[in-house]
């Protein structure tokens, strides 16, 4: 086999590793926001529904599904803290 080929074939495949690595990296960081933004999503409805006992309500809009997501329990503690004392 020429070596020539062999060099091509190498440098192809590095350049579709390379390609790759570039296209599935955001994909990663965009399914973990997505895992997060859904993990606030439910750690806000565990609070809606237990304080619908109580007549506590946050809503989900953009502000609190990002707050709960980026910060999980404590962020959703933060959001409860604000409903509580300054809304």
């Amino acid at each position: 086999m020429d070596w020539k080929l062999v060099l091509l074939g190498l440098l192809g495949l590095g350049g579709l590793y390379l390609i790759a690595n570039f296209l599935i990296t955001p994909f990663r960081y965009l399914c973990r926001v997505l895992g997060y933004a859904l993990v606030g999503v439910a750690l806000l409805v565990v609070v809606n529904l237990g304080g619908a006992l109580v007549g506590f309500h946050i809503p989900l809009n953009a502000f609190t599904v990002i707050t709960a997501g980026a910060l999980q329990v404590p962020g959703v503690g933060l959001l409860v803290l604000m409903k509580l004392f300054i809304i």
